[in-house]
């Protein structure tokens, strides 16, 4: 959006709509999809991908101008693979300079990377899409930094070194729009470089680098004053994120925020009144809130007061916010705030009435101490009749992987409506953030290092202790259930832990490390070539004949992020160990299994599966 103004794009089309007159100007129409429109700063351009390259259009007299050639689906020109936005959460690979006279971007070299076949099986013939993947071990894209003019002409490719096995995970332009500063992470994720580059030069240099024993997550906290002699850093170095202040030259200046609490994002900097804006677990890891720090004097107040998880939009002038808010009962609602935490108006009260009517029961939250005390956060849902003279069964759901968290004070939507439900059949829902999950700092998240499952399911067992000592917990009757890593938890459980867990259920899981990408599981585990023993005991399919409880798989088989191969190569080595689980398939359909009438079937499947297994008392022989 530009002032007074919207960009709507689809496919092969883009149409700008003036808000003041209300009406609307075609822009573009080709025979070609057309890819991340933007508006360049002073609201002149429109940017835009097609056919692997980079493209302007005037708005003044709709001409079209090609800024980069030579892309197409070896090279991205402006455009990004599959590994850069899932494992960087990088979503654009292109930048507008702050005179909108160049813009900056990425060119990714995908021709190293292995293609990936997705088989369409409904299809009479066969037919195969085929993704570019890099799987652990495996070759990367080779990516470089170009700047070029608005014009069109040859670009200027940055100077980031000689090591091109390195990912470049963020670009930014200083205000000044003569440099550029770079970040690039080294193959092994544990030293980040801040490179300063001349846009007109691409001669570039390390300004500031940080590094870990174990990796170092990326962020999007990179903030440069208008001035450009200073910038705003945010690191992990402590064990927990906070923010640091440098000068140009990379040398530190002071550290902002302090605490045994993190920063997860930096909202906006209020430079007249030398603000900075941000959101923190500091209230508690399981709720988000929007806080502002004073420069001058470190002062930090919380500015959202509602217990739950507020995620914040603030005006580009800082003077007020938009702020969606939810917790665990209530769904997302809007509301608009002057930035001194003052309410102005609700956007969108989003009342849901149905609500009323479905005797919701309420989500308690607690810790649960693991083996050496470490507190981990946990949930409970009871059913509404509960009664606590009474043994249920109960299912834990969990995701237990990096950057995510399960056990929070927010709406959960689809699940946690299919969550009381299932409570309202007769079950306790629990929920429990293993270390390795989110929202507890960087040290909550290392034990990992290197073994995936290990530290994570003896945390999951902690939280079944903690079910076995609660009087109306039926210890013959616990199941399992997650997706994706969830999916993999899953798996570990009922293989290592099969006298515990008596059934579970496994969606879209990770079965061997080795078939998932070089960014995410490089970070945590290593290369399999230097790792092997990790790999082979974080891998459940090599487990897979220790099964003893009744096991429920489902999987798309069109997944681009965890290949449907998964649950094949688990489910040969099930064979081989005379062991049988379902498997639920659904054709053509990707990760999340999202559209409505496979996701419907996909819970009614699941909804009979727990029931069937675990919802009967145990009878002894």
């Amino acid at each position: 959006m530009r002032r007074n103004s919207l960009l709507f794009v689809r496919d092969d089309n883009l149409v700008l709509f003036d808000l003041r007159t209300q009406s609307s100007k075609q822009l573009l129409l080709t025979n070609a999809p057309v890819k991340d429109p933007k508006f360049s700063p002073d609201d002149r351009w429109v940017s835009f991908l097609r056919d692997h390259n980079l493209w302007v259009i005037s708005l003044s007299s709709n001409k079209e101008t090609q800024v980069t050639r030579g892309g197409n689906e070896d090279f991205l020109e402006g455009e990004l693979d599959w590994v850069y936005p899932e494992e960087l959460d990088l979503h654009t690979a292109y930048w507008w300079s702050p005179d909108s006279a160049r813009i900056a971007f990425l060119e990714m070299d995908e021709r190293p990377v292995t293609k990936y076949p997705l088989v369409n099986y409904l299809s009479y013939t066969g037919e195969i899409e085929t993704k570019r993947y890099p799987t652990a071990g495996g070759a990367n894209p080779i990516v470089r930094v170009g700047v070029a003019s608005v014009g069109g002409g040859k670009p200027r490719w940055i100077n980031t070194g000689s090591d091109t096995d390195v990912y470049l995970a963020r670009v930014t332009w200083l205000p000044d729009a003569k440099r550029l500063a770079i970040e690039r992470l080294n193959r092994a994720q544990n030293r980040l470089d801040l490179m300063l580059a001349s846009a007109e030069s691409g001669d570039a240099q390390v300004i500031l680098t940080e590094t870990d024993k174990y990796w170092v997550n990326v962020s999007d906290d990179l903030y440069f004053f208008a001035d450009s002699h200073r910038f705003l850093w945010s690191s992990e170095r402590t064990g927990f994120r906070h923010f640091y202040l440098y000068d140009i030259g990379g040398n530190l200046i002071e550290q902002l925020s302090h605490g045994d609490w993190e920063v997860t994002g930096l909202e906006g900097v209020d430079e007249d009144r030398g603000i900075i804006y941000f959101t923190s677990t500091e209230k508690s890891p399981m709720e988000s809130h929007l806080y502002r720090l004073s420069i001058a004097d470190k002062k930090i107040t919380r500015l959202t007061q509602e217990a739950g998880t507020h995620t914040i939009n603030l005006s580009p002038d800082a003077g007020a916010y938009a702020d969606t808010y939810s917790n665990s009962m209530t769904p997302p609602r809007q509301d608009l705030y002057r930035s001194d935490g003052s309410r102005v108006a609700t956007i969108n009260e989003n009342r849901v009435a149905e609500l009323a009517e479905y005797h919701l029961s309420p989500v308690e939250f607690f810790t649960v101490p693991a083996d050496d005390g470490t507190p981990l956060d946990a949930m409970i849902i009871k059913p509404p009749d509960f009664d606590p003279a009474h043994e249920y069964p109960v299912i834990v759901w969990v995701y237990g992987g990096p950057h995510a968290q399960m056990a929070r004070n927010v709406w959960d939507g689809p699940r946690f409506l299919w969550h009381q439900m299932m409570a309202q059949k007769g079950f306790l829902i629990f929920t429990l953030d293993n270390r390795g999950s989110a929202g507890r700092g960087h040290a909550f998240e290392t034990p990992i290092y290197h073994h995936f499952g290990k530290v994570e399911l003896a945390d999951q067992l902690a939280g079944v202790s903690y079910l076995k000592s609660l009087p109306y917990v039926d210890a013959s009757r616990i199941g399992i259930w997650g997706g994706s890593f969830g999916g993999f938890m899953t798996l570990t459980a009922l293989f290592n832990a099969g006298d515990v867990y008596k059934a579970g259920f496994a969606s879209a899981p990770v079965t061997d490390w080795r078939q998932y990408d070089t960014i995410y599981t490089e970070r945590y585990m290593g290369k399999p070539q230097n790792n092997p023993e990790g790999y082979e005991q974080s891998s459940p399919v090599t487990r897979a004949a220790q099964l003893k409880g009744k096991l429920l798989i489902a999987h798309g088989t069109g997944d681009d992020n965890v290949h449907f191969a998964n649950s094949m190569e688990l489910a040969n080595k099930l064979i081989q160990a005379d062991k049988y689980a379902e498997l639920a398939v659904y054709p053509g359909r990707g990760h999340s299994i999202s559209d409505p009438a496979a996701r419907i079937q996909f819970f009614h499947r699941v909804t009979r599966f727990f029931l069937e297994s675990l919802a009967a008392p145990a009878t002894n022989p």
